[in-house]
């Protein structure tokens, strides 16, 4: 097979696309697409609405957890002809909770380049809306069996920054009396159909988790807040504070904005040594 294009060096493109709404994807993921010699989708019939809309005539090949084994070689021998090849998901970025992996190690072996197409993922748009820390970390999918559940949740119990997980609303349902046993000290916000007709963002205390609506449909993106005795408790300048900080010192003195740290386990001289620099810039 002939490559579509000479400007594109051949390797397997990881491509995001959207989440939900259409308009969500880059220009560059989109020519990328359509110089594609061929296409791996988990869901043919849900990749060809996306492609039909912007006028995308690749290939398709469908790639999911069941065939990704099997195909992978002969992909792998697609992309030594010099084929440009684009891995997409159902939704948002690939690889993250979705197949690919096994692709993904088979081009490391064999030194053909993985170019990512970087754009929508519920994770990082999750972690943007809830207001907790920068710091986070994301899990994905809790297991099947009840008692890796709860090894998980006792693991992640002990993290104290944000944790983000991805669900179905039937196991989410399934395991509010577990989140309320690790989690309870903790705020939660839910995701649902996240840039969808009905996006939904469901902010609650984990204690309160009992009088979520029993009826909530589509799938979940839930982030839980950092510990609570962690709040505030940093011993360092988070970038939030830094811009707390850089708004005070047009009004303040530096000893009133260190005074205002004072709850806060930050060094005093840490926060003086960074208002020093703050007005020796300006």
């Amino acid at each position: 097979m002939k490559s579509k294009t000479q400007k594109l060096k051949k390797g397997l493109y990881i491509v995001s696309t959207p989440i939900g709404n259409l308009k969500d994807i880059t220009f560059r993921a989109i020519d990328i697409l359509k110089k594609s010699d061929i296409i791996l989708c988990e869901d043919t019939r849900n990749s060809k609405k996306l492609l039909s809309h912007y006028d995308i005539k690749s290939k398709l090949v469908s790639y999911h957890k069941f065939n990704e084994r099997k195909i992978s070689e002969e992909i792998i021998s697609e992309i030594q002809k010099y084929n440009i090849i684009s891995l997409i998901s159902d939704a948002g970025t690939p690889v993250i909770s979705d197949p690919g992996k096994i692709l993904i190690n088979e081009c490391v072996l064999k030194n053909i380049p993985i170019v990512p197409i970087p754009g929508a993922s519920s994770v990082t748009a999750t972690a943007s809306i809830s207001g907790f820390s920068e710091k986070f970390i994301f899990f994905g999918f809790l297991s099947e069996k009840l008692s890796s559940i709860k090894k998980e949740l006792e693991m992640l119990s002990k993290i104290e920054c944000s944790i983000i997980l991805f669900s179905s609303p039937r196991k989410f349902l399934k395991n509010l009396e577990k989140f309320q046993e690790y989690f309870n000290d903790r705020e939660l916000v839910i995701c649902r159909e996240i840039t969808k007709l009905h996006e939904e963002f469901i902010r609650l205390k984990v204690s309160d988790l009992k009088k979520l609506d029993l009826n909530i449909k589509g799938e979940l993106t839930a982030i839980f807040s950092e510990k609570k005795n962690s709040i505030n408790n940093f011993n360092y300048l988070t970038e939030s504070d830094k811009k707390v900080i850089n708004k005070m010192l047009s009004k303040k003195t530096i000893k009133d904005i260190v005074d205002n740290f004072k709850d806060r386990n930050i060094p005093k001289r840490t926060i003086y040594n960074y208002c020093l620099e703050k007005k020796n810039e300006n």
